[in-house]
């Protein structure tokens, strides 16, 4: 099979990367916002399982199929705003669902019809550039806010990092991520205690539609999900120069999210993060090869969705310094292309750096994240400074 020929030790690092940051960084927000709504273990497991398998199963088929990476991750945004609203509202796990299942159908309208993508052709690629960047340095800064909490841990995979770079430049953050395992396993960090052998099980909850689970849930999940979350997304696909079919995709999402929301997957979506792990360099030096970290990526969620409290347990086990610090390194290459793209034309370049602002200092508006402002505040700003300027002067 030609995916194995085209595997390699550095696009399976880039996958299991990709797992351990998207998994670790947010999994707690989505405990949270299934608490809201008072799930039950169960159902906090069945959550896991519905997202693990649509994420692994929207992420490693069609990486296979069109040979070009698609990452597809849950709602980080998205769960935030349901953990907040669930609590305010009072509503029932079974309105909860049914405001999922209008949340999908609302982004399963958006891929069918093409709105979305064609809204995103209209957007130059300096300012998706600009975007890119912006999403990404935060995790950059990351890596390096880690060392006032893990001093030795961060320089030792910064240095790892560095030498990697110099000397097997394809190996650097396979290095860096075993030196950090190492260090952390030695100094005895690993949380081996959140390790519980157990299967996860689907659970059955029976969607109830009501108008203010609708208003207060499936309207704020839909607008914070594309605007927060499959934005960005596109902006990491158009970077990094892969032909992807965004509408068609986005109406795999939303069916994906439709079938298995009555078992709790709340919203799934482009990811932005983890998708620039694995379409990077960092994952494979010729482009035709980086579809392989996408496909072990989503092999990685489908075995969390299988086994749930196991593989949650061995993720989270990892400390929090490492893994913000293997992230922040593996997307340096990244930042850097996504920076230099954004600021190459002098025509583009305000605009492009307005955008990166905004979206760097994770600003909310009307509970929209920075991504979505940054763009507007970008889009803004070109237009002022270029509006009429190709117009003919007539006389």
């Amino acid at each position: 099979m030609q995916f194995f020929k085209d595997l390699s030790l550095s696009a399976f690092t880039a996958g299991f990367v990709a797992v351990l940051v998207g998994f670790t960084s947010s999994v707690a927000i989505v405990f949270q916002a299934a608490q809201a709504f008072h799930a039950t273990p169960g159902q906090i497991t069945s959550w896991m399982w519905a997202l693990g398998l649509g994420m692994g199963l929207c992420s490693l088929v069609p990486s296979l199929v069109l040979r070009m990476p698609v990452m597809i991750a849950w709602s980080t945004p998205g769960a935030a705003v349901l953990a907040t609203a669930g609590l305010a509202g009072g509503f029932s796990m079974g309105e909860a669902i049914g405001a999922f299942m209008v949340s999908a159908a609302l982004i399963t309208l958006c891929g069918v019809t093409g709105w979305f993508e064609r809204i995103m052709n209209r957007i130059p690629m300096e300012i998706a550039a600009g975007l890119l960047a912006g999403v990404l340095a935060r995790f950059g800064i990351q890596a390096f806010t880690a060392a006032q909490t893990a001093l030795p841990l961060v320089l030792l995979m910064l240095a790892t990092y560095l030498l990697g770079r110099r000397l097997l430049p394809r190996y650097a953050v396979v290095l860096t991520l075993a030196v950090g395992i190492a260090w952390v396993a030695l100094r005895g960090q690993m949380a081996w205690s959140a390790v519980h052998l157990s299967l996860a099980a689907p659970v059955w909850t029976t969607p109830e539609f009501s108008l203010a689970a609708t208003v207060s849930l499936a309207i704020p999940l839909f607008v914070v999900t594309m605007a927060s979350q499959n934005l960005p997304g596109v902006a990491v696909i158009r970077a990094s120069g892969y032909p992807l079919p965004i509408s068609r995709l986005l109406t795999l999402s939303g069916l994906g999210t439709l079938v298995l929301a009555p078992f709790g997957a709340f919203a799934l979506n482009f990811s932005a993060i983890t998708a620039a792990m694995c379409m990077g360099p960092e994952a494979h030096e010729d482009r035709a090869r980086r579809y392989t970290a996408a496909v072990f990526c989503g092999a990685l969620y489908v075995v969390i969705g299988l086994f749930g409290a196991v593989i949650t347990g061995l993720l989270t086990a990892f400390p929090s310094e490492l893994v913000v610090a293997v992230a922040g390194l593996a997307l340096l290459g990244t930042i850097g292309n996504g920076l230099a793209t954004a600021l190459r034309e002098e025509g583009h370049r305000e605009a492009a750096l307005i955008t990166f602002l905004v979206t760097l200092s994770g600003v909310v508006v009307a509970g929209v994240g920075s991504a979505f402002w940054g763009v507007v505040a970008g889009s803004l700003a070109l237009f002022v400074q270029q509006y009429g300027r190709s117009r003919p002067q007539g006389g």
